[in-house]
């Protein structure tokens, strides 16, 4: 019954893949919830897959009815402000932090904006994994919500596996295959320092 269904949330922080697994999500049949307010660019030339009323996500939650059955994208910051009601399968998506931070300025160079912050890249990482671990575990405390953490580098690496994971925990029936041509090494353009 489609009153029954999860709404699936794809949550991360920005440049973490998000986008990404809305797209393997989608080519593996399960609607986006997403509208083109954020035209695809260099940094995501596939597209963004956002929804503009998620931003309004503390004061207004009305866009879920629209939800169930469908993914939609949420950035960590805001997931824990969805409402009671619903079942959740939150898909959270983990990326090197490194990686992110740079990626984020490779980003807004590429769009040329300025940096957003005066922090070092280390400090902002440091920020970062404090409010994922924060979101995280608020989270893992409500009985409504299931998480399943996925790996941006394994996602690269092995596309098959993650996908595979991704359909086993939204309750199987998904085209995995689908699922995994999605992934463009190509496109990971932002990797780990090497040591």
């Amino acid at each position: 019954m489609e009153g029954d269904e999860p709404i699936i949330v794809v949550s991360g922080i920005p440049r973490s893949g998000t986008s990404l697994v809305m797209q393997m999500l989608e080519a593996g049949g399960v609607p986006s919830l997403a509208d083109a307010e954020r035209p695809p660019d260099a940094g995501n030339p596939r597209g963004y897959y956002e929804l503009a009323a998620v931003k309004r996500l503390p004061a207004d939650a009305g866009w879920l009815a629209e939800a169930r059955g469908h993914a939609v994208k949420v950035i960590h910051a805001l997931v824990d402000h969805l409402p009671e009601g619903p079942r959740y399968r939150i898909l959270w998506i983990e990326r090197d932090l490194g990686e992110v931070v740079r990626s984020q300025s490779a980003l807004l160079a590429q769009l040329g904006a300025p940096p957003t912050r005066g922090l070092s890249d280390a400090r902002l990482a440091e920020i970062l994994s404090q409010q994922l671990a924060q979101a995280a575990a608020k989270l893992d405390s409500r009985p409504d919500m299931d998480r399943l953490t996925v790996s941006h580098a394994t996602l690269i690496a092995d596309p098959s596996s993650a996908a595979a994971r991704i359909d086993a925990f939204l309750g199987a029936g998904l085209d995995v295959d689908a699922m995994a041509r999605v992934v463009d090494p190509s496109l990971y353009r932002v990797r780990a320092k090497s040591p």
